[in-house]
């Protein structure tokens, strides 16, 4: 049993990860709805125990990235982002119109007209900024707003580093300042011990999703499936091109992000895979200062794979209805889903959100998000992949801008 468990240790985490993957979707098969049952609560344990660690990952770590740059590079490294997340999001969703229109998924298929889903309102992209404002500072990290929580530690983090160059206070300032570097030091060891249950609950998560899920879902949407995942490839050629364009290594880039790309799959959630993109951040070199910065805020408000979707079924919809898009329809997909893709920035049902407001802009029956909400988990995993490593690739890419700018990056640092 020792040798079993020293094996289990000693292996690389994405090896362990890749594994727990097929014999979830193995167990899931031939298990059924008993096995999703049984194993439901060791795929909760994972997603508990990574939302465990995101308010001190998110505090401790942009409090110390912003500590470690000059004061004028945050708002520099926020106008490269929003830039960046703009681009990125229209381009997907242009990836998503032409793949799909080539492949036109639901064409032949009738629409039902009895079928209904609940829709949340779009809170808008006035309410998602006030809301980057917490009212209550408390209330902010017991909601778990990201949003709220990132603002809070910028604003406290410019606050310690003014501090420390004060001449008054800044003996205070670096006492201060080594509580909180601490701190953030055992939050990571912390995450480096759940590293090494993130196998066994994304092979629970697995075979609790495709058991409940069966194969008669997947076949009898599989076309919509099928294209999704073509674009969702399509995109990774994208972010290839665009690391190659600024000379990020894609060989040591993808061996870092493949672990929280795998996690993200399993589990559907950047929010939840935020302490494993972190760390494959801090793995590739990059400054504290900006990952600390850049991941939290792209987990809560770039959404590529999102996109896609968006693309994706809006095509599905208009060929359900035999009525394709025409350039001035997908056009105006390509603006509006660009903006509600950030609008709807960490609400509930995002996924859902932002297709019916695009269908609702363009014209598209509301009916066929019904349709597609069967294959919802089936979606959900691969458009969170992709968000992940949109996220990744953009702190990559922005990294090689900064290096005349940031301070030294971090010693890579050895996981699990």
């Amino acid at each position: 049993m020792k040798a079993l468990l020293r094996t289990y240790m000693e292996a690389s985490l994405i090896l362990r990860v890749s594994i727990a993957l097929v014999l979830g979707v193995v167990v899931g098969l031939l298990g059924g709805q008993d096995a999703a049952q049984w194993l439901a609560p060791f795929g909760e344990l994972l997603l508990r125990l990574l939302k465990f660690l995101i308010v001190p990952i998110v505090l401790f770590t942009l409090m110390v990235g912003i500590n470690q740059a000059p004061l004028g590079s945050t708002g520099r490294l926020g106008r490269k982002l929003f830039g960046y997340y703009v681009v990125t999001s229209a381009l997907a969703i242009m990836v998503g119109l032409a793949v799909a229109t080539f492949f036109a998924p639901g064409s032949g298929m009738t629409l039902d007209e009895s079928a209904q889903v609940s829709v949340p309102d779009n809170p808008g992209i006035a309410n998602v900024l006030l809301n980057i404002v917490p009212d209550n500072i408390v209330a902010a990290f017991v909601d778990g707003n990201l949003l709220g929580i990132i603002f809070t530690a910028m604003a406290f983090g410019i606050a310690l580093l003014m501090l420390r160059n004060s001449d008054s206070h800044a003996a205070l300032g670096e006492r201060l300042y080594g509580v909180i570097e601490a701190l953030n030091e055992v939050t990571l060891k912390v995450m480096s011990g759940v590293l090494h249950y993130v196998p066994i609950g994304v092979f629970a998560i697995v075979a609790k999703t495709v058991g409940q899920q069966g194969m008669e879902t997947l076949l009898s949407l599989g076309d919509m499936v099928a294209v999704l995942y073509i674009a969702l490839a399509a995109q990774l050629v994208v972010y290839g091109v665009l690391m190659k364009l600024f000379g990020v290594r894609l060989r040591a880039f993808f061996r870092e992000a493949r672990t929280p790309m795998a996690t993200a799959f399993a589990t559907q959630s950047s929010s939840g895979t935020l302490p494993l993109t972190l760390n494959a951040s801090r793995r590739l070199g990059h400054a504290r200062s900006l990952y600390g910065f850049s991941l939290p805020l792209g987990a809560t408000i770039n959404m590529d794979g999102a996109a896609i979707r968006i693309a994706i079924s809006a095509v599905f919809a208009a060929n359900v209805i035999g009525a394709p898009l025409d350039l001035i329809s997908m056009a105006q997909i390509v603006l509006i889903g660009t903006l509600t893709s950030i609008g709807t920035a960490g609400v509930p049902g995002a996924g859902i959100v932002m297709i019916a407001t695009v269908f609702a802009q363009v014209g598209l029956p509301i009916e066929t998000v019904a349709l597609l909400a069967s294959i919802d988990a089936l979606v959900g995993m691969g458009c969170t992949a992709l968000n992940v490593t949109g996220d990744l690739v953009g702190t990559s890419i922005i990294s090689r801008t900064e290096d005349k700018h940031t301070a030294q990056p971090e010693a890579s640092a050895s996981t699990a």
